[in-house]
């Protein structure tokens, strides 16, 4: 039977059996999806040997990923909405399954593209129905705290990533970084199985057709513009094809555009733009995870491939992010409860602006404890202040009827960020070796931290 989400809420708390199978079916579905956005990373250089591919092919390894799941984000949230968040959640956790087995057997680097696009439609179903089931399962006194529990555990499989794929590709030798895939099967399984047995369906009050010319000028402008930025330093940014489609680019972003500011269903919708904090807060978000995107694809690879790192050693060395997060995103969040969102969504990007600065120093010969661990103790120090507040200055900048819609713009627009930075930053090593591109692309991250740190202190109350 479907319940309204009302009803929905009345029947379920956290501390009882079911509450718990709610929360852990979310945090495993959830969880794989933002596992596959950073466990790849350090599988880079591995993957590049065994499949003989180059940098634009590693570069659409784990763009074409980010592109499914960030222009079709807005769209999974509706259909959850229309349909049913349970119904499409398991969905999308079958389809993700399914593509991570065609990655795991993927036999040339362009068939595992095109199953990482399958991946990212899967995710796009799964993500943004985890809040929302989370949001419409639990009492009213409960969504806090099952939210808060949500964010944490999903943030750790995040920055678990690098760590559990160089384990398996240390352990297992050459050819195992098929296993990162195949992992996603047990764990959807379970996702599903808990889905089943603990969630109650639940619709929004969302009516009407799904934004669907939205979605596929979002897809083609997306996809073609990142695609003229990858494929631009080897075909050359003047030659025909390259150009048109970064032509064709933004005319479809320009359409888009122009259609979400008309349609009533729109999938983004432009109103929650006029908020200045509910603005400055996501233009922060792309900052920030911009320049962490970039910088986690540039230092898996310099790791590995100039400093001589295992991938076990070269995940191992990011760990100190993880517990950073893990200590210090709770009393981040209570300070920004007290002091306001501005002061610490400001020194937090200032912070891992710096922590770039200093991993930009890793070099041939440097060792872990003179330059990498400083640096990436700065940037977890800078990340933690500044992950924790940005959802809650995100929400409380949109109008409490849109929470759900704002929330899930944010996402998309951290996963577009990570797009935009591993199609881009390549650039600025074109023609240069590995090295010098990483210290080129570190330098650039941390002045787009700058940027969102301005953004946050002009904007954010």
């Amino acid at each position: 039977m479907i319940r309204d989400a009302s009803e929905g809420r009345r029947g379920n708390r956290l501390a009882t059996a079911r509450g718990r199978g709610i929360l852990a079916a979310t945090v495993l579905g959830s969880g794989v999806a933002f596992l596959d956005t950073t466990v790849v990373n350090v599988a880079l250089p591995t993957l590049a040997r065994d499949l003989h591919a180059g940098m634009a092919g590693l570069q659409w390894t784990v763009d074409a990923y980010l592109l499914s799941l960030s222009a079709l984000l807005l769209v999974g949230g509706a259909l959850g909405d229309l349909h049913g968040r349970r119904r499409v959640f398991v969905i999308g956790l079958v389809w993700f399954a399914t593509a991570s087995a065609l990655c795991g057997l993927a036999p040339s680097i362009w068939l595992l593209v095109f199953a990482r696009a399958l991946q990212g439609v899967g995710a796009a179903l799964l993500v943004p129905g985890s809040l929302a089931l989370l949001r419409s399962s639990f009492v009213e006194e409960d969504q806090a705290q099952a939210i808060g529990a949500w964010a944490g555990l999903s943030g750790v499989t995040t920055a678990l990533g690098p760590l559990v794929g160089g384990s398996l590709l240390s352990t297992l030798g050459p050819g195992s970084w098929r296993i990162i895939f195949f992992l996603n099967l047990p764990l959807a399984a379970l996702a599903v199985f808990f889905a089943l047995r603990c969630v109650p369906e639940t619709r929004g009050k969302r009516r009407g057709p799904l934004d669907l010319a939205g979605a596929l000028c979002a897809v083609v402008g997306l996809g073609c513009l990142v695609g003229a930025l990858i494929e631009g330093p080897s075909l050359g940014f003047r030659r025909p094809p390259v150009l048109g489609a970064a032509a064709l680019g933004v005319a479809a972003l320009l359409v888009f555009f122009l259609l979400e500011s008309r349609r009533p269903n729109a999938m983004l919708p432009l109103s929650l733009f006029r908020s200045r904090q509910f603005s400055g807060a996501n233009g922060t978000t792309l900052a920030v995870y911009f320049a962490l995107g970039g910088a986690m694809f540039f230092l898996a690879l310099e790791l590995q491939s100039v400093l001589g790192y295992s991938p076990l050693a070269a995940g191992a060395a990011l760990l100190p992010i993880t517990l950073l997060l893990l200590t210090l995103s709770s009393p981040a969040g209570k300070l920004a409860g007290r002091f306001g969102f501005r002061p610490l969504m400001t020194a937090g990007p200032i912070c891992a602006g710096l922590g770039l600065l200093l991993l930009s120093r890793v070099g041939p010969g440097a060792s872990y404890l003179g330059a990498v661990l400083p640096g990436v103790i700065v940037l977890g120090l800078g990340l933690s202040l500044t992950v924790a507040p940005l959802t809650a200055a995100v929400v409380s900048g949109a109008d409490p009827a849109h929470a759900g819609i704002a929330s899930a713009v944010n996402n998309a627009v951290a996963r577009l960020a990570n797009l935009l930075a591993v199609a881009l930053l390549p650039i600025l090593g074109a023609g240069a070796d590995l090295d010098l591109g990483f210290h080129r692309a570190l330098w650039a991250s941390a002045l787009v931290c700058g940027l969102g740190a301005a953004c946050s202190f002009l904007a954010l109350r």
